[in-house]
């Protein structure tokens, strides 16, 4: 059966639920009339639930909140299974109407009034994060990643350097080549040496030099 004057949503009013805590949750009234309507709520485990305004008035095509607290439980229910329900009691009034009458609600001929149940389903009350935190930060803080970023500005310095000894050694080798073409037009050295073998030896020591300083580099 379709209700005419209010709509109570949701229909399954899911509750929190944790050990030895208090939780709630809200049920949503909509009035589809253009009178004002009168409502009560009612509970299968009244010592269990506050609901807060347990009763009231909607204005026309307007709403209302209620929040349903449920109190610390104390063990866990068999696979979390809960029996309990809430019934939504709705009644035309007078738009004078200012109190909730004891026999507002009860039902007699020519009368209208409409009902609503709505049960309870327990939902986790800290449902698990679907990315672990801890693990964002182990990303966020990882040393290895820090050192691998830093290593290349080190490593430059170095292949700075080297270029740098290449670049005198190409440039000293010039020198040198230019010179060995000048001394081949020359004679030999009365000791019996060669100009140009003696350049070479000289060549051969500083080609040397660079290349351990390279090394080193």
């Amino acid at each position: 059966m379709s209700n005419t004057l209010l709509r109570v949503s949701p229909s399954d009013l899911k509750m929190p639920f944790e050990l030895k805590k208090q939780n709630s949750a809200c049920l949503e009234l909509f009035n589809k009339t253009d009178q004002r309507v009168a409502f009560k709520v009612k509970t299968t485990s009244p010592k269990k639930y506050a609901v807060r305004p347990a009763n009231g008035f909607v204005p026309p095509r307007g709403s209302l909140g209620i929040t349903i607290v449920m109190q610390a439980p104390k063990e866990i229910p068999p696979d979390y299974h809960c029996k309990d329900k809430f019934l939504v009691q709705s009644t035309p009034v007078e738009e004078g109407t200012k109190d909730i009458a004891d026999d507002m609600f009860s039902k007699a001929p020519g009368k209208l009034i409409e009902e609503v149940k709505v049960r309870v389903i327990y939902v986790p009350a800290n449902p698990p994060s679907p990315v672990p935190e801890e693990a964002e930060e182990e990303d966020s803080s990882d040393s290895d990643v820090d050192s691998e970023v830093e290593r290349p500005s080190t490593s430059k310095s170095d292949i700075c350097l080297v270029s740098n000894t290449i670049k005198s050694y190409t440039e000293e080798n010039k020198k040198i080549q230019k010179e060995l073409d000048l001394l081949r037009k020359t004679k030999p050295s009365p000791e019996g040496f060669s100009s140009t073998f003696v350049l070479l030896i000289f060549s051969f020591c500083i080609l040397l030099g660079y290349y351990l300083l390279g090394c080193r580099a």
